[in-house]
């Protein structure tokens, strides 16, 4: 393959400093590039955006709306302003609708954001409980059905395999599952946003419990996940019983040892037992995706059962 032709600069100035960037840059690299931390939930540099949060949006001068800084691409000699009343006040009722009808209990980057514009989600009504303040739906039980409306958030997590729960009452259809294991990394397409309006919702094919689906249990929707609506059901026993505690765990990173891949997995280990797995995106071997043995097959670690050995 002939070498790839150099992208020409681009300049745009970022709340009134001037930076450069390679031509088909998105604004939200052009802000990075300045310094800006724009915020975002929906979007991730491994998937492709789908511009469904709406809180990276930015003021272009000579634009009539605000603009998505994830997919909207950099032109030359653009001006943007990140930090005016009117993206301020975007993104503060954004975060208030999505604080007022989902549990963000598990998500610290909606709560950080919330303190940042000074949202008050109180406004539309008292805040969803917490999950483990709702009864789950056990093995077998899947009520209510995947194609229960969106608009009552409040339900029952489901928990109808061993190794993930899916607690919608926690999702604020960002569509990064969905990406995850469609054609951005998996193929498996085990599950898409049916419905529309009111009733969107993420569900599997028919709306059958996971077993039954596509699903191949690679994890990779989890790994995305920005609000702990998908999890572990490690870390949900945990949360459940009150023994989760970030603050006494600690992360290193090492090779999967089950092929010659050479997938580098993060164990989350708390009281020398590994609680979870997750892979970096910014590994050139995995970009953060993982398969059923790598993020979920590491009990095996914690068999620790002596055998008395009898000398001959």
């Amino acid at each position: 393959m002939p070498p790839a032709s150099p992208r020409r600069p681009v300049r745009v100035t970022i709340d009134g400093r001037e930076v450069s960037v390679e031509e088909g840059s998105t604004l939200l690299q052009a802000t990075r590039e300045a310094g800006v931390d724009t915020p975002t939930l929906c979007f991730l540099e491994t998937l492709k955006p789908v511009n469904a949060c709406r809180i990276c949006v930015v003021e272009v001068e000579g634009s009539r709306t605000l603009v998505p800084a994830c997919s909207r691409k950099a032109e030359d000699g653009m001006v943007v302003r990140t930090n005016t009343e009117r993206v301020r006040l975007s993104r503060r009722m954004i975060l208030e609708f999505l604080a007022s009808s989902v549990d963000i209990s598990t998500s610290p980057a909606i709560q950080t954001y919330i303190e940042r514009y000074g949202a008050r989600p109180d406004r539309f009504g008292p805040p969803q409980p917490p999950s483990n303040t709702r009864d789950a739906a056990r093995p077998g039980i899947h009520e209510p059905a995947d194609g229960a409306c969106a608009a009552t958030v409040s339900q029952p997590a489901k928990i109808d395999n061993e190794l993930y729960v899916r607690d919608y009452s926690k999702c604020i259809l960002c569509y990064k599952c969905v990406e995850a294991c469609g054609a951005d990394a998996q193929n498996t397409f085990a599950i898409a946003v049916a419905g529309r309006g009111f009733d969107a919702r993420i569900s599997t094919e028919y709306s059958v419990p996971l077993p039954d689906s596509a699903c191949v249990y690679c994890g990779n929707c989890i790994g995305v996940c920005p609000t702990g609506a998908l999890m572990f059901v490690s870390e949900y026993n945990m949360r459940q019983s009150g023994t989760w505690d970030e603050s006494r765990q600690t992360s290193t990173d090492t090779i999967c040892p089950y092929c010659g891949v050479g997938c580098t997995l993060t164990l989350r280990v708390q009281e020398d037992r590994i609680v979870k797995v997750d892979s970096p995106t910014g590994n050139g071997v995995t970009h953060g995706n993982l398969c059923i043995k790598g993020r979920f097959g590491w009990q095996f670690v914690q068999i620790r059962e002596k055998h008395k050995v009898v000398p001959t």
